[in-house]
């Protein structure tokens, strides 16, 4: 089983900058699907925000983020990092990252994420 720990959220203002840590225990396969997705207290689904495929690198943004923030990963230490710049207050979120074994790695569905963080909160205030 897979255990995925988040760290690196915190409170900033607009305009201001946060990275995002994901640290994967528990030897995960590779090559295999990461994501960031971020829920709201508005929302009940989780909204995808950028993913990697840890194999050959390719990655995906949610429009609202491109340009603003970039996933990477660090597959020595199995880190998944989300750099989020310019923030917005919009950008105010739980973020959790999570893990998919499904083939491509072309889907946000949370369904299609096995295993998930706990989760860590960004605030961002104007």
């Amino acid at each position: 089983q897979v255990q995925l720990v988040e760290s690196g959220g915190g409170s900033v203002q607009a305009g201001g900058s946060l990275r995002l840590s994901c640290a994967a225990y528990g030897h995960p396969y590779t090559p295999a699907c990461m994501g960031w997705f971020r829920q709201d207290p508005g929302n009940e689904r989780r909204e995808g925000v950028a993913r990697i495929h840890t194999g050959t690198g390719s990655t995906y943004y949610t429009d609202s983020v491109k340009g603003r923030f970039t996933v990477s990963q660090d597959g020595a230490s199995n880190t998944l990092y989300l750099q989020m710049n310019s923030l917005k207050p919009e950008d105010t979120a739980m973020y959790y990252c999570a893990l998919s074994y499904k083939v491509g790695c072309r889907s946000m569905t949370e369904a299609d994420f096995a295993s998930w963080g706990q989760g860590t909160q960004v605030t961002v205030s104007s």
